[in-house]
């Protein structure tokens, strides 16, 4: 197998990067789980012809999350589940973001603080939708983290798709015009003030590690960048309506399974320099280069590895976890139907295949005949 231009990139740079830098145990797996997919040391599957005696060898995949190799199966069965969760609503996109005076802050405590812009983001969305004033109804949100830039910075900020409507106290469906329902300038206060809060009582409960910003362990350091922060404009972006009903999960799905890099945006890559294109959103979205050392490539990529275990795509409103199943036939009671309904979930990898991309793991490459049978696998021994 060719190494993918990833992988090339972590097989001249990942020693380096080790030598000067102190990679954490699940950045470590993240690494070694790029480097080994798809080259057979994972693993492989065999099938064989039982027509011609064509024997093919599939080397098995990572399924790590950040390995841009195998995100495409995950993310269209992502999109046709929630696609079975549509309701009759617009949808809308927000993105919430954070100055970058506190990057240094959430970097050092990660799995705090990303928690944190999930949960100050739905609470902001979910407090001002219960108001009758904007919509008086629970609509359901889909939020998904994120924490880079176009160049591979660090830039946390949380994505969220958001119904126009939804369920009142009553139990009613209750649904918005075409514009989104609430004021920009309104979000951003409420959001600021949510955070800012809870930044403010960690840190006077001593929550907070302060390895990348040791400066901001003493109080008065403290006070002056919240007393700044507070006189910020914080300027949440509200980006697109969507009127189709499956049009907001597909534009989402873009978003959901997305690591900070893929392979399309690599254009060079050698053992000196990586050259990848990055979008220039002060210059009107315009495409430039980008240039660095396959060590400060892999630096920049590492940092966007999550927390073992952390959730970065959760649920609010009537798609929250513990009663989505109860909301969705209530509201799909109301409306008399169910816009979609999932097509892939009881499907094989095969079958998945077949649907998604007309590739027939049945059919031989050799004769052309469907006689291909799966006739075994290897496995890779772990310590």
């Amino acid at each position: 197998m060719i190494p993918s231009k990833i992988q090339q990139i972590f097989d001249y740079g990942w020693n380096d990067y080790c030598n000067a830098y102190n990679p954490s145990m699940v950045q470590s797996k993240a690494a070694h789980s790029i480097i080994n997919c798809k080259s057979g040391k994972l693993g492989c599957n065999i099938s064989i012809c039982h027509d011609c005696g064509y024997t093919d060898v599939h080397n098995n995949s990572c399924r790590n999350r950040n390995c841009p190799n195998c995100q495409a199966v995950l993310k269209e069965l992502w999109i046709d589940q929630r696609k079975s969760e549509v309701i009759d609503t617009p949808y809308f996109h927000v993105v919430f973001t954070v100055p970058a005076e506190l990057n240094p802050l959430i970097y050092s405590n990660q799995e705090l603080l990303y928690s944190l812009l999930h949960r100050c983001s739905a609470e902001t969305l979910l407090e001002l939708a219960a108001n009758k004033k904007y919509l008086g109804a629970t609509p359901g949100i889909i939020q998904v983290l994120h924490t880079w830039g176009q160049e591979l910075n660090f830039h946390p900020h949380i994505h969220c798709i958001v119904s126009g409507g939804g369920l009142t106290a009553a139990q009613k469906l209750k649904s918005c015009k075409h514009r989104f329902f609430l004021p920009a300038k309104v979000i951003a206060s409420v959001f600021r003030g949510k955070l800012l809060s809870s930044l403010d009582r960690y840190h006077h409960s001593g929550s907070f590690s302060f390895s990348s910003c040791e400066n901001l362990r003493n109080a008065y350091e403290w006070k002056e960048l919240k007393n700044t922060l507070y006189q910020k404009t914080w300027c949440p972006d509200i980006r697109e309506t969507f009127n189709g009903f499956g049009n907001a999960i597909e534009y989402l799905g873009r978003y959901t399974h997305k690591i900070a890099i893929t392979n399309t945006r690599i254009l060079n890559v050698s053992s000196e320099q990586i050259t990848f294109t990055a979008k220039d959103y002060k210059n009107h979205s315009m495409i430039k280069k980008v240039t660095v050392t396959p060590k400060e490539f892999i630096r920049r990529f590492m940092m966007h590895v999550l927390p073992s275990g952390f959730q970065k795509i959760r649920y609010y409103g009537f798609l929250n976890n513990r009663s989505k199943k109860k909301n969705l036939k209530v509201l799909f009671t109301l409306q008399g139907h169910q816009n979609f309904k999932s097509m892939y979930q009881n499907l094989s990898i095969a079958e998945l295949l077949k649907q998604l991309w007309n590739v027939d793991l049945h059919i031989c490459p050799e004769c052309g005949c469907s006689g291909m049978k799966h006739a075994g696998r290897t496995y890779v021994m772990r310590n």
